[in-house]
């Protein structure tokens, strides 16, 4: 690469920045799980943890350029796979019972 060009890259982002918004999302993801009272909003906001954990382990993987990171992201893809395809079956299943998705509704055990 020519020099001119290697001035006007960017530097590498710091691990602390990925770092910080893992913690931002995964701050987001348990506000919108302790306090929503939609089903879908709470199963996005488990969906946007397991994001940010995924985040937390790239980073740390590529930092300290070691592969375990990515493979444990790779799990919790599958898992996230799996819960969203029986989550999804659930809500719809909850839905097609009781005409709500709002948890306190949903409470209760009665038909």
């Amino acid at each position: 690469m020519p020099p001119e060009l290697t001035q006007l890259l960017p530097a590498s982002v710091p691990l602390s920045w990925y770092l910080v918004l893992s913690a931002i999302l995964f701050s987001l993801g348990i506000a919108g799980f302790l306090f929503r009272r939609n089903i879908i909003t709470v199963f996005m906001s488990i969906e946007l943890m397991l994001n940010a954990v995924n985040l937390t382990f790239v980073a740390f993987s590529y930092h300290l350029k070691q592969v375990d990171g990515h493979i444990f992201s790779f799990f919790v893809m599958v898992v996230a796979a799996a819960e969203a395809a029986v989550g999804l079956a659930i809500i719809l299943t909850v839905f097609k019972n009781r005409a709500t998705l709002e948890i306190d509704e949903v409470s209760s055990m009665k038909l």
